[in-house]
């Protein structure tokens, strides 16, 4: 059966839309209220590319939300438990964002023009209201908005060499989760090097929907001989690598030390930030749970639309949240939150899943 999106002035494409549908992509879901591309070819031949060649990525989805003024600083450090003391301004954080409970909003990247000026790649969740509700409550002297900058990623082994041909030498003097502005056609952008998959790549922030097709026909002309193809965020190589998706993986109900985050929490006790007082908390006793790779035994599943449950014997311990059958580690390999109490490495648990009973271990570390 074919399913259809419906678009609307609500379901917003993006500046690269045109390039997206004329490779021909297969599937979308919608996040941040734009179109993500998930499929082109299929999910495994475009996991075998991403990690033998080049892709090119529409992830526009990845919303900025954008922090100006005198007051933009202290806000940003008021989001998050991770000290931005140190922050120099040609870097980028990754930054868990938690409410009072010290559950997780979002977990994005901060990117630092400046003290004054700030930039938060979100994933998939409103978080500009509730940037912009702090900013008024606490009656901070800063903007926050959402500007006209739309993230293109290129990924995979060859991303260096395509990225050369475009924007020169200096692409190579980018250290991991640093940024340079790079000149193109007549203007520049902030080029990072990150991106969503574990095979090494960059995020180009876009600035002005009318350079986004110019900037992707130019990077698929100069690739042509690294078999450059379009790709998107890879559901298997994700669990691979153990790249968590929030929605997913990790939602409100979830702290940052459930996700496996607290070395991202380096202010927790000593930087003002909202939750502080939870987190600390949650620092002398434990986290309950823990997100935690698991492999699941037999054949090959399908992708989970629901979580899991998981048992130890009669209890339940936690949930499975992703799932995907992986062609290189031939199993399925899983994300899992699980309870604290029984999260030892080579574990054996049962997961209930749509095909029965599985059994499923907790291994020692993720895949990639």
């Amino acid at each position: 059966m074919t399913h259809y999106v419906s678009h609307s002035r609500r379901l917003r494409a993006t500046p690269f839309t045109p390039g997206v549908e004329a490779a021909g992509v297969k599937a979308y879901t919608v996040y941040n209220r734009m179109l993500l591309p998930t499929v082109f070819e299929d999910v495994e031949y475009d996991y075998h590319h991403l990690k033998q060649h080049v892709q090119v990525w529409d992830v526009s989805v990845e919303r900025q939300v954008e922090l100006a003024g005198p007051d933009a600083a202290r806000l940003m450090q008021m989001l998050t438990p991770r000290d931005l003391g140190r922050m120099q301004e040609d870097q980028c954080y990754y930054v868990p964002i938690i409410n009072e409970a010290g559950g997780m909003l979002n977990d994005p990247v901060a990117i630092k023009h400046d003290a004054d000026r700030w930039w938060i790649s979100i994933a998939d969740s409103d978080l500009r209201l509730w940037v912009r509700g702090l900013a008024v409550g606490a009656g901070l002297d800063v903007q926050v908005f959402e500007p006209d900058v739309s993230p293109l990623a290129v990924q995979g082994p060859k991303a260096d060499a395509l990225m050369e041909r475009v924007f020169g030498e200096a692409v190579h003097n980018i250290r991991f989760f640093r940024q340079k502005r790079l000149g193109f056609g007549g203007t520049s952008f902030i080029v990072a090097r990150s991106g969503y998959s574990k095979q090494g790549g960059f995020e180009i922030y876009v600035e002005g929907a009318e350079h986004g097709m110019p900037l992707w026909e130019a990077l698929f002309e100069a690739g042509a001989d690294l078999n450059v193809r379009p790709g998107c965020p890879n559901l298997i190589e994700r669990i691979e690598g153990g790249l968590l998706s929030y929605g997913n993986d990790m939602t409100e109900a979830n702290t940052p030390l459930e996700c496996g985050l607290g070395k991202f929490c380096t202010g927790a006790g000593k930087v003002d930030h909202v939750g502080r007082a939870a987190l600390a908390r949650e620092l002398e006793i434990g986290p309950k749970q823990k997100i935690r790779p698991l492999s699941i035994a037999d054949a090959a599943l399908l992708p989970a639309r629901t979580a899991w449950p998981l048992f130890d014997g009669a209890r339940q311990v936690g949930q499975v949240t992703s799932c995907a059958w992986s062609p290189d580690f031939q199993t399925n390999v899983a994300i899992g939150m699980v309870s604290a109490a029984c999260d030892a490495t080579g574990a054996s648990l049962t997961v209930i899943t749509p095909e029965g009973r599985r059994a499923a271990r907790i291994e020692p570390h993720f895949w990639c």
